[in-house]
């Protein structure tokens, strides 16, 4: 009996154990070791963009009752973008932007005078209020509790007004914004209202007007000795650590760990593959530095909405987790594979450039989201503002077709149409371009040939019978009439050529046939090339002929028809008139555009021995283009101040047909007159 009773307690005892171990035990393995489940919809994961990483480490349902709830509207904010903002105004003028005058302490810090230069000049800005579809009114940190309550002129209630604030905003929600947009740097998730309100980054105050300094991801892969993380701290720190440990919190330490931590100032960039930045407010400067240093944000559950979040795709360049899981997070880091490391940070030094790099992108990308709204979502594609060189260098009034751009064929899976067409300018008075027309006509690709007449002789009565049609227009007597979106031109591809320019067809046929496997850049015979002058501190060109060069004349070039909009209607109009009055500055500008988009250096091609005898002509003119003119040497510096940088790419590279110059039989050569004398 005794050993019966023996049996049945140590079967109780052993049961209740296997119980315990099965409820405790387990769940703690599984927590250290993530077992390995089929891949389960994230349902109520709290606020992890990039879900697909965790997909291994959680169970179905787990966490719902501890998951945030969703971010609720302002109360008492009826505001929204069809209730509080006219539209038709707007699209009648297009976004023309007034900026109110603001007195006291607002006016007078560095960061509103940016503000104002960044928008003056640009196609936005307009003097009159009339005449404007949107009111922009900035505030500063240090704007008083007074001033936020003062009713600017032209107020309205607030409609058609944007409160701009590139600091947290001074201004409570209880101040008497009305129905005005609000646009502040890193807004807290409870006030901001999506679809009205635009979230702009936390910029420092030191932060360059345009230009800006690029990002430093230099190499395709991670460094081999660089960090995993990179932790920020107070003070403007950053905490790196070499560490694949599977147990380190946030704090910055880590059990076990076999690297060496090292704490940087924060005027040092992190060198991390992964910037751990906590939720806080106060810690939202740290995102932009990230982006910069090309380590890939991992913001852990942020109380702030992301910048431009409206257009932007944060979950391609950056990580948001939950901080109430560092195990999870952190052997998900570990484990990514290192492609899509590789892709997340391509993709922060790509929004860096394109949007965050100076105070005129950011406040440029604030009203290009504004007039995306006027015009609806199909101006600017979701691809348009993730993909290269981004929505502020692809114009709607282009088009608003991916397709059409010369970025994105590869993307859309189109192609470019099989011919071109030749846009003569004459500027200087001479004979017609007879000759060259002839030669331009006996192309197998050519499509029409445009002539520009902008000199003040009369038109002549008589021009050579072509098989493709020849339309001749009047300019205005400006070299950037060349550059002009002519309705006439009607080809993605355009052959600009000066009337003295002297090409074969051969030369013609070959350059086209590059340029339609580089459609997004400059293919020309003639080259210069840039360089820094150590003696004067400043930037200078040749066009003495070398290896290198970084530029093709535009007096016979071939490039993208949508380069004649940006030319026009995206560079300043301060630029255009240099190239106006100093002609031989137009070739430095328009190689400026197409680099600063491309990042791109242009491509050379061969052209006949007449040219390489003579030297490069300026446009318009009768005779040979005076070399090392203090004039020129100006330009250049002129335009990089303008743009903020020197866009310009060194390249030696120059393409060539099959057997060029090759000792072997002339009939098996496509190109035969490129080599004759």
């Amino acid at each position: 009996m005794q050993s019966w009773r023996r049996k049945s307690l140590w079967l109780a005892l052993s049961a209740s154990s296997l119980v315990l171990v099965l409820l405790g035990v387990f769940p703690l393995l599984r927590l250290a070791v993530p077992s390995r489940l089929q891949p389960v919809a994230p349902h109520g994961w709290p606020r992890w963009l990039d879900v697909e990483l965790l997909q291994s480490f959680f169970q179905p349902g787990e966490l719902l009752e501890n998951a945030p709830p969703p971010p609720q509207a302002p109360r008492g904010s009826s505001c929204n973008w069809g209730a509080c903002f006219h539209t038709s105004k707007c699209k009648s003028d297009g976004l023309k932007v007034f900026v109110h005058w603001t007195a006291g302490p607002a006016s007078e810090t560095h960061l509103h005078r940016r503000v104002l230069a960044s928008l003056e000049g640009s196609r936005y800005h307009t003097r009159s209020p009339s005449e404007a579809c949107l009111l922009l009114l900035l505030l500063s940190h240090d704007t008083s509790a007074e001033e936020c309550s003062l009713v600017p002129p032209h107020w309205n209630g607030g409609r058609n007004h944007l409160v701009l604030s590139l600091q947290p905003a001074p201004c409570s929600r209880a101040a008497q914004l009305g129905q005005a947009m609000v646009a502040e740097a890193s807004p807290t998730v409870d006030t901001f209202r999506p679809g009205f309100d635009v979230s702009l980054p936390l910029l420092p105050e030191a932060h360059p007007l345009r230009g800006g300094a690029p990002g430093q991801l230099r190499q395709h892969s991670p460094h081999p000795r660089a960090a995993l993380l990179a932790l920020a701290e107070e003070g403007g720190r950053w905490r790196t650590a070499s560490t694949y440990a599977p147990t380190c919190s946030w704090d910055g330490h880590c059990e076990q760990d076999p690297g060496p931590e090292q704490t940087h100032s924060g005027g040092v960039l992190p060198n991390a593959t992964f910037c751990l930045i906590p939720g806080r407010q106060a810690e939202a400067s740290r995102f932009l530095q990230a982006l910069q240093a090309g380590c890939i944000p991992v913001l852990l559950s942020p109380r702030w909405v992301l910048p431009f979040s409206e257009v932007i795709d944060w979950t391609k360049a950056a990580i948001v987790a939950d901080e109430r899981l560092p195990l999870q997070v952190l052997a998900a880091l570990q484990e990514m594979a290192p492609a899509r490391v590789l892709a997340l940070r391509q993709q922060t030094q790509f929004l860096w450039d394109a949007y965050f790099s100076s105070v005129e992108k950011v406040i440029h990308t604030t009203l290009e989201i504004i007039q995306d709204r006027i015009f609806g979502t199909s101006a600017h594609p979701s691809l348009l503002w993730n993909s290269p060189p981004g929505a502020l260098l692809a114009m709607p009034t282009f088009s608003r077709s991916p397709q059409d751009f010369p970025f994105y064929h590869l993307q859309q899976g189109s192609r470019l149409d099989g011919r071109f067409s030749a846009l003569i300018w004459v500027g200087a008075p001479g004979q017609p371009p007879l000759k060259l027309i002839q030669a331009v006509a006996g192309s197998q690709h050519c499509a029409q040939i445009v002539v520009l007449w902008s000199n003040d002789r009369p038109l002549p009565s008589k021009w050579p019978e072509t098989a493709m049609p020849l339309t001749v227009i009047g300019g205005r007597r400006k070299v950037s009439d060349r550059f002009f979106p002519y309705s006439t031109i009607g080809t993605d591809a355009i052959l600009s050529l000066d009337a003295h320019s002297s090409l074969s067809t051969s030369e013609v046929d070959f350059a086209f046939v590059v340029w339609q496997s580089f459609p997004e850049r400059m293919v020309g015979f003639v080259t210069c090339s840039h360089f820094w002058d150590e003696a004067r501190g400043s930037w200078g060109y040749t066009a003495e002929m070398a290896n290198g060069f970084s530029m093709v004349l535009t007096t016979a070039v071939f490039y993208h028809r949508y380069y004649h909009t940006l030319f026009t209607h995206f560079l300043p109009q301060p630029l255009r008139t240099l190239a106006d009055e100093a002609p031989t500055c137009v070739d430095v500008l328009m190689n400026f555009l197409v680099a600063a988009v491309t990042k791109l250096p242009p491509i050379k091609v061969p052209y006949g021995k007449q040219q390489q005898e003579a030297a490069p002509l300026a446009p318009g003119s009768p005779g040979p283009r005076l070399q090392a003119q203090p004039l020129d040497q100006n330009c250049i510096n002129q335009m990089a101040l303008q743009f903020g940088h020197m866009p310009l790419i060194s390249s030696r590279l120059r393409l060539d047909p099959v057997l060029f110059k090759d000792p072997v039989s002339v009939q098996r050569k496509k190109y035969r007159s490129l080599e004759k004398p």
